[in-house]
């Protein structure tokens, strides 16, 4: 076998074996981010987030999400339509692997909330979650795992 030809398949699998989202599975928590008000809305200063993954593909994510003050140990799957359209190759700055959409209940009589979940190539986790309306909510959370 030529030099290029083993260099090649060193690569792709080097690139397969970052993008297995098998390793994302379990237990993650971190502390929300960002200073600017726009990004700190309706989630106090020192919420931290916990997300554990029971199951997740490229077809889908399933587990359970908690936001200290907020909202404790709620199901969290991701949208089947959104995992079916192109919002499933959704992207942003920092390039993460892969991003899912779910709809969570949140118990503080504004409605349920959009979370967006990020997995990047290095092992971490960001989330968001959104609502717009008479109760807003915007915070990002950078997450490690436990």
């Amino acid at each position: 076998m030529r030099w290029a030809t083993l260099a090649i398949i060193a690569v792709a699998f080097a690139a397969t074996a970052c993008n297995d989202l098998r390793e994302f599975r379990g237990t993650w928590r971190g502390a929300r981010v960002g200073e600017a008000p726009v990004v700190r809305v309706g989630v106090g200063a020192a919420a931290v987030a916990t997300l554990t993954i029971d199951d997740l593909d490229t077809h889908g994510l399933h587990g359970e999400l908690s936001i200290s003050g907020l909202v404790e140990s709620v199901p969290l799957e991701s949208l089947p339509g959104a995992e079916a359209d192109a919002l499933a190759g959704m992207t942003f700055t920092g390039a993460p692997l892969r991003v899912y959409l779910s709809f969570v209940a949140i118990p503080d009589g504004g409605g349920e909330a959009l979370a967006l979940i990020a997995l990047f190539d290095d092992h971490r986790i960001e989330a968001r979650i959104l609502r717009g309306g008479g109760v807003p909510l915007y915070a990002i959370f950078a997450l490690s795992e436990s």
